[in-house]
């Protein structure tokens, strides 16, 4: 190649790159309205790290009993309704009255997804994919060899998901406010709120697309507005934790439920049409029984998750805010994955007045 050739190229490889540079600079400045951007959660799965064959995290396998296993388990030869199904529905209502009957596997190996929420390096600990040491994620013991919450066909991975985009009760977002740039910036506000429109879908139907917009749910969803602080650098958002959080998510019809989690806390990788990352903390035991038993037993069945055991799984590795009276730990270090699509937050100094149900009429739960 002659010299001109090269410094041709040379010249041709830099203007690409100054392009590429002013494109992401004008897409910046596009979406950043007054130092403010906005995302909405468009999928969500609790964090759990897993290989091909499973092996490595479950040599045991996946968890065998769920509720028709135990079922035949303990009434082999039938019996009458009081005996058995209810008797055993009242297992699921009061778990903690009822002490395990059946083994739960629990997740082996040493890496897992999340954040290292104590800023320590203990035994318990995991190692991220990446490399990163001391990541605090007890619940992916109790979750990471139960089919319903690995991918892609688990019960609780499949509609923890897809009912984000039906229910207008998870229409979570977050708002970064106060941004000079979405690469570095060492002080930013982020607000976490709801949502009250559908999100906007590509021609797909099924995943989210950016550019939408939303208003404000200032009516139901006003107690789910938190206020954190953070900072971005290298394009990565973190925040500092929040002692009691809240974070909005139904999985199932008639089941709206909210999971609180101890020292919340975000870290994202912003772009200006999307934001991908992990919801961190320690969420409480009672509540993950809770938002779990959201599902009927005929989805618990598919995926083998047994309510008691999964119980008093999450209590045996339970890492976190013991209880003043018994010092058991009542909470679990864990982490959402979450990904967003970048969306416009619209503000309006008059209230909204919503359409009130005719006389007799019932608000559903994806309206509540």
């Amino acid at each position: 190649m002659s010299i001109l050739s090269k410094a041709l190229s040379a010249v041709s490889v830099g203007a690409v790159m100054a392009a590429a540079g002013f494109a992401a600079q004008a897409s910046d400045a596009g979406t950043l309205k007054d130092g403010r951007i906005g995302y909405v959660v468009a999928d969500a799965h609790f964090a759990v790290h897993q290989t091909p064959d499973g092996q490595k995290e479950c040599p045991q396998g996946l968890n065998p009993n769920g509720p028709r296993e135990i079922f035949k388990q303990l009434w082999p030869n039938g019996g009458t309704m009081e005996q058995t199904i209810l008797k055993r529905q009242a297992a699921n209502a009061y778990p903690a009255e009822h002490p395990p009957q059946f083994p739960y596997i629990e997740t082996s190996g040493t890496t897992a997804l999340g954040l290292n929420l104590d800023g320590k390096v203990g035994p318990k600990d995991f190692t991220s994919p990446e490399g990163e040491k001391g990541i605090d994620n007890a619940f992916y013991r109790v979750t990471g060899c139960n089919t319903g919450f690995r991918g892609p066909d688990g019960q609780v991975q499949l509609f923890a998901s897809k009912f984000l985009r039906r229910f207008q009760y998870n229409r979570m977002m977050i708002e970064l406010s106060g941004v000079d740039s979405l690469a570095d910036d060492s002080s930013v506000d982020v607000t976490i709120m709801r949502g009250r429109d559908p999100i906007l879908l590509d021609a797909s139907g099924e995943k989210a697309a950016p550019g939408g917009s939303q208003r404000i749910d200032m009516r139901y969803g006003k107690m789910l507005i938190q206020k954190l602080h953070g900072k971005i650098e290298g394009g990565v958002l973190t925040t500092d934790p929040v002692k009691d959080g809240t974070w909005a998510w139904q999985i199932e019809g008639n089941h709206p439920r909210a999971l609180q989690i101890r020292d919340m806390r975000l870290r994202l990788t912003l772009t200006p049409t999307g934001a991908d990352g992990l919801i961190g903390g320690y969420f409480d035991v009672n509540t993950l029984l809770d938002w779990t038993n959201g599902y009927a037993t005929h989805h618990l069945a598919y995926d083998r998750l047994d309510a008691p055991e999964f119980y008093w799984a999450m209590r045996r590795v339970a890492d976190a805010y013991p209880d003043p009276k018994t010092g058991e730990n009542t909470a679990l270090s864990s982490a959402i994955t979450i990904n967003m699509a970048q969306v416009f937050i619209q503000r309006s100094e008059e209230p909204v007045a919503l359409r009130e149900p005719e006389p007799g009429a019932t608000r559903s739960a994806a309206e509540r």
